[in-house]
């Protein structure tokens, strides 16, 4: 077959399998087939070694008029395949624009933010006020301050994250406290709210962090039945007068006498579960009365003042207020969890 014919029968295949074409796919593809640098059209020309002097002109003339025919076709097919895909896509695609638009889902307060503002609004209520303090302070804020011993546990390295020597991540926001004193004469009258930082095992009941409402009232009279008059009238206004509460004695370095205050667990209804230790009772908070010594390292003077003070864990609040199963919940960042809120 001679070079010319060969250059027929080429155009001639190529017009068949261009009309078999379904897709701008298949033209690519039927592009690098033919006009590739291996493809049947580059080899033509190295046929024209094998011509004589006289016919490479016209055969070298009529192997680019095909290249360029070949190309051609390629580029036009495309461009109309994929505007009819296009269109296509369009379709299937098509919106009615006078349908009203799909709502944005809004978003929510996390819960544990939600009972934090609750707690500070009563408090508020009754004639508190707002303080906030650091996050990172030092051992004297922290513990000195407090009338905690040298020795005492929670000064130790498998509870406290200790950033250096002196500094630290705060174990509560009593830290506060120490600071409203020393800046602040009776009547002191504050909450802090804010987050703490423990080195504890995580469970259903606990965590390495939390968020706690440090409280003091520190003024001449003071008195217990100040202290217990407070929260009876506190979590009646939380949770409904129908909840059941304990209160029990306790010791802690910064109080004395030291109390604790528990709640009927709402989860079990007092059968006893993991959240409560299945005891039926959920400790919420800690309190008493300001230790003299706290007092002193204030510049109080414990002769003149008395005063009561407390901390008590939000978490542990909203899981008995939203009927929770685990503190664990809070800090998963689920959807579906958060959403319900």
């Amino acid at each position: 077959m001679s070079l010319a014919d060969l250059i027929g029968k080429l155009r001639s295949d190529f017009l068949e399998e261009l009309k078999a074409a379904v897709s701008s796919k298949d033209l690519e593809s039927l592009k690098v087939k033919y006009l590739g640098k291996k493809g049947p059209v580059a080899n033509l020309m190295l046929e024209l070694k094998g011509c004589t002097q006289d016919e490479r002109p016209h055969l070298g003339k009529l192997i680019n008029d095909l290249k360029e025919e070949l190309a051609s076709h390629c580029e036009n097919s495309i461009a109309r395949l994929k505007s009819e895909e296009l269109q296509s896509q369009f379709a299937r695609e098509w919106l009615d624009a006078t349908l009203p638009g799909r709502k944005r889902p809004l978003g929510r307060l996390h819960p544990v933010t939600q009972m934090l503002q609750k707690v500070i609004d009563l408090f508020i209520g009754m004639g508190f006020s707002v303080q906030y303090g650091p996050d990172v302070d030092t051992d004297y804020y922290n513990f000195e301050g407090l009338n905690f011993p040298p020795d005492h546990p929670a000064r130790d390295m498998q509870d406290t994250f200790y950033l250096n020597h002196n500094f630290l991540l705060r174990t509560h926001t009593s830290n506060v406290q120490v600071h409203a004193m020393e800046s602040h004469q009776p009547p002191i009258r504050i909450i802090a709210p804010g987050r703490c930082f423990r080195n504890e095992n995580i469970s259903a009941r606990s965590h390495v962090f939390f968020h706690q409402v440090e409280g003091v009232y520190i003024d001449q009279n003071v008195t217990f039945a100040d202290l217990l008059a407070t929260f009876q009238e506190f979590l009646s206004k939380l949770f409904g007068e129908k909840v059941e509460t304990r209160f029990r004695p306790s010791y802690f370095p910064f109080v004395e006498p030291g109390l604790e205050i528990d709640v009927r667990c709402t989860r079990c209804k007092g059968a006893g579960c993991r959240i409560c230790k299945h005891s039926g009772w959920l400790e919420i908070l800690g309190a008493g009365m300001v230790h003299p010594n706290v007092l002193r390292k204030g510049n109080i003077d414990p002769e003149v003042y008395s005063g009561y003070a407390w901390g008590m864990g939000i978490e542990r609040l909203a899981i008995n207020f939203f009927d929770i199963p685990d503190i664990r919940m809070f800090t998963e960042n689920d959807l579906r969890f958060l959403e319900q809120f």
